[in-house]
């Protein structure tokens, strides 16, 4: 008499009784998977992220035309596209969108970095000195952007720690942050490490989705460079402009 088999799943199969075939991984699955999947994630989330830093740029640059300006622009932001959106429903939206940005490209970058070392061969040292530098440069100015972007939303989002915070009042709040010495040493720190990580951060987008040819790489290097740089002076001018007076 033929007895059943018992599977590696602990499950009895009958003699005669086809076995399952494994189920096939999704393709979002397969691609999170894959290093060339985690490295697009990162270069579209990171694009993703820029263009979000263009645009904050320029709504911090209003705090130099005046509160009126800086609160207006707030005010507009928290009603836009209302009624079809509750009050601060595309803040909210955006919120998650950032969120989820920031999340998918720090888990991309924390497990692509674990592979690399775990596939270079013992006793490697001294190779690829400038590759090791960028790559080091972007893990540390990772953390250290991580850990800005908890204060700063402490800061001027949710203003615990901001201590003559005015809630309504971006203009009022950003003046007050400004007016401390580790307020400005934490922003201006933080926004030094954003210019590196944005200078090697969009080369490397750029080689990973495909735009990465001989001919366009010093059109490349110039985009990087100067976007690192634009992006870093104007987020740094506004802690100088309350330091120096010109905001008040």
């Amino acid at each position: 008499m033929a007895l059943a088999t018992r599977t590696d799943t602990g499950h009895e199969r009958r003699p005669g009784q086809k076995r399952k075939p494994p189920r096939k991984p999704s393709f979002i699955g397969s691609v999170w998977r894959s290093t060339i999947g985690k490295k697009a994630v990162m270069a579209v989330t990171g694009l993703i992220m820029l263009a979000y830093l263009v645009a904050h740029m320029f709504a911090n640059l209003k705090i130099f035309f005046g509160p009126g300006d800086l609160n207006g622009y707030a005010h507009w932001l928290r009603t836009l596209g209302e009624p079809f959106l509750p009050h601060e429903g595309f803040l909210w939206l955006a919120r998650v969108g950032l969120l989820a940005s920031v999340v998918l490209h720090g888990v991309a970058a924390y497990q692509l970095s674990r592979r690399d070392l775990a596939a270079r061969p013992r006793g490697y040292a001294h190779q690829r000195r400038r590759a090791s530098y960028a790559t080091r440069t972007m893990r540390w100015g990772g953390v250290i952007l991580g850990l800005f972007i908890v204060w700063h939303i402490l800061d001027l989002t949710t203003l615990t720690v901001n201590e003559r915070a005015e809630p309504g009042h971006p203009y009022e709040n950003v003046v007050a942050t400004f007016s401390t010495w580790y307020g400005n040493t934490i922003y201006i720190v933080a926004m030094l490490a954003l210019g590196l990580h944005i200078r090697h951060g969009f080369w490397s987008a750029a080689q990973t989705l495909g735009a990465g040819r001989p001919r366009r790489d010093r059109a490349l290097k110039l985009a990087a460079n100067g976007l690192a740089a634009i992006l870093t002076c104007g987020f740094i001018a506004v802690p100088i402009g309350v330091m120096s007076g010109v905001v008040s």
